[in-house]
């Protein structure tokens, strides 16, 4: 129960905060709490939402307008089949915040009503991809947001997770992070090996052609103290990590004998470091890169390009990795990992009625683009990190992947591109006269019904039939086929990505804002056509391979050049797991085997003009 002070029900300013909890204690055994749309407010929420304990089971319920022409009257009704939370026949504790309020939930108090009173105020006018974002900037998450029948307001279901990614605007896709990003991506990883992975899986392999969970968890790590040693001309704070965690293995699919040069690794479990010896190895670590951030603030340390690049190149290294390993605990999702904790587990059935019942298909399935010039890639040379002149060029310096720079001109010719990724429902209907290609791994076969692999155990294919089908570009390149079109290559998908991705600040699936995907939401007339694809990274037929004045990194020997092989294909995009700095970079060129089928892909097809 809220029991706030006389001082909390005050009319001081709004700006002063006062009127909000002084602490989580305030709370007690309050559940649910309901905000006045005016309350729609950064400061307010963000000093708000810190009284609630990440990923407990509170919730905020929030109005939010999106146009001054609205109505309040549908949310009564709403309320009724409103997911993960029951507010009917509670009673309510009433709280002032300047000419607002909000309610707590408590053992006596006004009814329900009273808080349906105060939604008539307009309140801060938002789109959702504002609110979003908002949301996202003070560490709140929509788990469900139902829209009113004219689609002039929302109201959401918020909840204060164990981890979120914040907006761009506040962190940077290019130059180097910050402590903050740090400790948002160490959270994120943080959650997913020691919250998802159980012990009993630590020697396990989720897939084959991978190493064994207890190797990520020391892999990374140590990749931060090589890179950061050698930048900084200092040793490895332990030499044997170095030898059997520093890299990881990609055998081909079709030979795993094949493999690029990599770490050996124990044969035996017993001779594998323990978890807490890593974890351990793993504090001092962060203590390291912390008290560099330290030495650089202070000017005990001068930073230069060479350093900005290993920050930057260290911190997006575990951002892959929180998504190749997610990727691969979700093979062993309902049979040994864990769903993610400190987040409610998603209302299935809600959102698939809802998927249904929004469901609007673009007036037309294909949109015409081209032919045109555009720019690929940006001019980033680590060649040059150490040349005079260049060197302490670090502020506003664009820091990515060997692969990234130059920037080149490419000439795009007039295509035609399918509005939205191949969905799980029409690559079903396909493959069931084709079923001796396989199943693709992001299925399961039920015992009655085909399922969805999601991050918390099956679900059935009804609850993701609009989501993208994730599997190999063999599998996609052939249903492509069948359909006349093909997969775009490189050119083709980045000109239709940078036409009409909204990226995470339009409220695109990415940055865990959820941990499935969602279906499509392109080629609609209302905004231009734009939107997001669902949250999933998206093959080409290119193969990935050099290019002119490609300078290969030296901080990571062999991060392409060793996939040059003609097996890897570029794909671009981002998937709902991958770290907004990544998804926020649009040159940004991710690569796998073309019949590995396990990495969250998806496939558009196109259609020559």
């Amino acid at each position: 129960m809220f029991c706030p002070s006389d001082s909390s029900l005050s009319n001081s300013p709004l700006t002063s905060r006062s009127n909000t909890p002084s602490s989580v204690s305030d709370f007690q055994l309050t559940k649910n709490f309901l905000l006045s749309p005016t309350l729609l407010d950064k400061q307010f929420l963000r000093d708000f939402s810190k009284k609630l304990d990440k990923g407990s089971e509170d919730k905020i319920v929030i109005p939010v307008n999106h146009s001054d022409a609205f109505t309040s009257g549908w949310i009564q009704e709403a309320i009724k089949s409103l997911p993960c939370v029951d507010l009917e026949g509670k009673y309510w504790e009433k709280h002032h915040v300047d000419e607002s309020c909000y309610f707590t939930e408590t053992c006596e108090g006004v009814e329900f009503d009273e808080w349906l009173k105060v939604c008539t105020k307009t309140g801060k006018l938002a789109s959702a991809a504002q609110a979003l974002n908002i949301f996202a900037s003070v560490g709140l998450r929509s788990i469900f947001g139902q829209s009113s029948p004219c689609g002039r307001s929302t109201l959401y279901v918020l909840e204060r997770p164990s981890i979120s990614f914040p907006p761009l605007d506040l962190t940077s896709p290019w130059g180097v992070p910050t402590k903050q990003e740090w400790k948002d991506v160490w959270a994120a990883w943080d959650l997913v090996t020691l919250g998802m992975i159980p012990s009993v899986m630590l020697h396990q392999k989720p897939i084959e052609l991978r190493h064994k969970c207890l190797f990520y968890i020391g892999h990374i790590p140590t990749f931060l103290d090589m890179l950061m040693a050698r930048a900084l001309n200092q040793s490895n704070s332990e030499p044997y990590f170095a030898q059997i965690f520093e890299r990881g293995i990609d055998p081909h699919v079709d030979d795993p004998e094949h493999c690029h040069r990599h770490s050996e690794v124990p044969t035996k479990d017993e001779d594998w470091p323990a978890l807490g010896t890593i974890l351990a190895f793993r504090d001092r670590v962060r203590g390291r890169l912390l008290a560099l951030y330290d030495d650089l603030a202070s000017g005990k340390r001068k930073i230069n390009r060479n350093i900005g690049r290993m920050l930057a190149m260290t911190l997006e290294h575990e951002g892959w990795h929180i998504e190749t390993l997610l990727y691969m605990l979700i093979q062993r999702a309902g049979t040994g990992t864990l769903p993610p904790p400190g987040f409610v587990t998603p209302p299935w059935e809600a959102l698939s009625a809802q998927w249904d019942a929004s469901r609007t298909a673009p007036s037309s399935s294909t949109v015409t683009l081209g032919p045109v010039t555009i720019t690929l890639g940006h001019d980033d040379c680590e060649g040059t990190d150490f040349d005079e002149g260049a060197c302490d060029q670090v502020e506003g310096h664009e820091f990515g992947w060997d692969n990234e720079s130059p920037s080149r001109q490419v000439q795009v010719e007039k295509f035609h591109a399918e509005w939205r990724p191949i969905s799980n429902e029409e690559f079903y209907a396909w493959w069931l006269n084709r079923k001796e290609i396989g199943l693709p791994p992001s299925w399961v076969e039920g015992e009655e019904e085909i399922q969805v692999r999601t991050l918390y155990g099956p679900v059935p294919l009804g609850v993701a039939k609009h989501w993208p089908v994730l599997t190999s570009y063999d599998m996609l390149s052939e249903y492509a086929k069948s359909k006349g079109g093909r997969l775009p290559t490189e050119p083709e998908l980045r000109l239709f990505l940078d036409t009409y991705e909204v990226g995470f600040e339009g409220g695109a699936n990415v940055g865990i804002r959820n941990w499935h995907p969602v279906p499509a939401t392109t080629g609609l007339e209302a905004n231009g056509g734009r939107g997001s694809n669902g949250g999933v990274w998206e093959w080409t037929s290119t193969p990935f391979n050099t290019h002119d004045g490609l300078s290969p990194t030296e901080h990571f020997p062999g991060y392409s050049i060793d996939f040059f092989d003609g097996k890897h294909h570029v794909v671009l995009g981002a998937s709902y797991a991958t770290i907004p700095r990544l998804a926020g970079r649009r040159t940004v060129r991710n690569f796998y085997q073309h019949n590995y089928p396990y990495p969250w892909v998806g496939g558009r097809i196109v259609y020559d003009a």
